[in-house]
């Protein structure tokens, strides 16, 4: 054990996991001759809908087009118009902010309960307004942050719910999982996230036919059919090589989450430090895209884990806000804290 690196994120250990059915899946596509839009994307989109529970799922390029996407339909729809507020939470990665603010419409960053570090619902209406149309929420680092409360204040100010489910993929809120909660939800697929392809991919879930042929057309350059452009579109589409490859690890996805959270469980048991802080975790519906904890001494907690070959990243390390969090309510016992992530999964070795 003296000897062992645990990397921050084997991919390339990954992804030999599966490692023969994915050429064999690749290979079956460069035989086809047809490498987009074809029946590998088709097959990945219904296996995909039907996994998180919506009536559509509509693949296109990355995770960021897919948010973007979704906004730009529904202004095209009419239910956004241009200068309406987003709230989104201020504790989440930028491509969350550039899918507004792309769209001309404004971001309400809302701060994060320090208890779990997910946008604290508490907050949410005071951040309401009569221009506020919407509620972005991410379902950072593999926990859902949907609430029935959240639900709630939707349905009191009749505000669209879009759901970041970028590092939630198999996240449960009760007998729904993450992408099926709010109107339309947009995944990542990129290497790093539990259900990762071999290169950039997104996807748009949802139960609204319209906005589903909507945000298709739109990623079509704008194409309803062929040489026919409603709308001003972009080229935003998966491939059939990352739609092959998706359809493989799809089948192991709840399996590789389990482990996961077998992990974590490991870390929870044994991180006993008063110097370091964990958040409160959902149990079982927590997927685990990282493990992140909060240490007063970061730096020297990092240094020391480095020099024990365990890699860690700071997560983020520059609020969008550009200042420390400070939410309300009952905060973790830790007044100044710093936060990183532990992210040696899904199958690294637990030092004793």
């Amino acid at each position: 054990m003296e000897n062992m690196k645990i990397d921050y994120l084997p991919l390339k250990r990954i992804t030999a996991m599966h490692g023969v059915e994915i050429s064999e899946a690749v290979q079956q596509v460069v035989d086809s001759g047809w490498y987009l839009q074809g029946k590998a994307v088709q097959g990945f989109e219904s296996e995909y809908a039907r996994y998180i529970g919506s009536c559509h799922c509509v693949s296109c390029g990355n995770g960021l087009d897919a948010l973007s996407l979704i906004f730009r339909s529904y202004i095209e729809l009419g239910r956004l118009n241009e200068g309406d507020e987003v709230i989104v939470p201020a504790n989440t990665y930028i491509a969350s902010i550039l899918s507004i603010t792309e769209n001309r419409l404004t971001p309400v960053l809302v701060e994060p309960d320090m208890n779990t570090l997910q946008i604290d619902d508490r907050l949410i209406e005071a951040a309401i307004t009569p221009r506020t149309r919407a509620i972005l929420v991410v379902h950072l680092y593999g926990q859902c942050a949907y609430t029935d409360y959240m639900g709630e204040l939707c349905r009191k100010y009749g505000l669209l719910l879009v759901e970041d489910n970028a590092q939630a993929h198999g996240c449960r809120f009760g007998n729904h999982r993450t992408g099926s909660l709010g109107n339309a939800a947009a995944h990542s697929f990129y290497p790093g996230k539990n259900l990762g392809a071999l290169g950039d991919a997104g996807a748009v879930t949802t139960d609204d036919e319209l906005l589903a042929q909507t945000v298709r057309t739109i990623a079509n350059y704008g194409s309803s059919r062929k040489y026919v452009f409603p709308y001003r579109g972009r080229n935003s589409r998966m491939d059939e090589i990352q739609a092959a490859v998706l359809s493989v690890k799809l089948k192991y996805l709840d399996a590789d989450n389990n482990r996961r959270r077998k992990i974590a469980g490991a870390y929870r048991e044994k991180i006993a430090q008063p110097l370091v802080c964990l958040p409160r975790f959902n149990g079982n519906d927590n997927v685990y895209h990282i493990f992140p904890i909060l240490a007063e001494r970061r730096d020297e907690l990092q240094a020391a884990l480095r020099e024990d070959g365990v890699q860690t990243i700071i997560h983020y390390p520059i609020p969008l806000t550009g200042r420390r969090p400070t939410g309300s309510g009952t905060a973790v016992p830790c007044p100044s804290l710093s936060r990183f992530t532990v992210r040696n999964f899904p199958f690294p070795a637990i030092r004793q």
